[in-house]
């Protein structure tokens, strides 16, 4: 298995809620390394590149560029737990000031 940090960006294959397909997506580790180890999973919150319909819940990431991302991107208040084994490759690192801004949102969002 390989090992994910908060922070990371990954490329995930997401399910169609139809089930009738599956897309790649971008999306942001959100979970911590021991919650990985003891769940074999890992939360993730879903990054959209459609930074014009900004949502309760969504940051735009300041270093798009540096978290391997090929558009201005917004990480959403979209949370998902998934497999690790659904998890194609990483792409990069969100700058820590952006982590902290989505931690800041979903605090908000869940009401922390």
């Amino acid at each position: 298995m390989t090992a994910y940090d908060r922070g990371d960006v990954v490329l995930v294959g997401f399910v169609f809620t139809d089930e009738t397909g599956r897309k790649l997506r971008p999306a942001v580790v959100i979970s911590t390394p021991a919650y990985h180890r003891a769940r074999q999973e890992v939360i993730v919150a879903a990054i959209t590149s459609n930074v014009n319909r900004r949502r309760f819940g969504d940051h735009e990431i300041s270093d798009w560029r540096g978290a391997g991302l090929l558009f201005p991107s917004l990480a959403t208040g979209v949370v998902r737990t998934i497999r690790h084994t659904i998890i194609e490759r990483k792409l990069g690192v969100v700058p820590r000031s952006d982590l902290e801004a989505i931690d800041r949102e979903l605090r908000q969002c869940l009401g922390l």
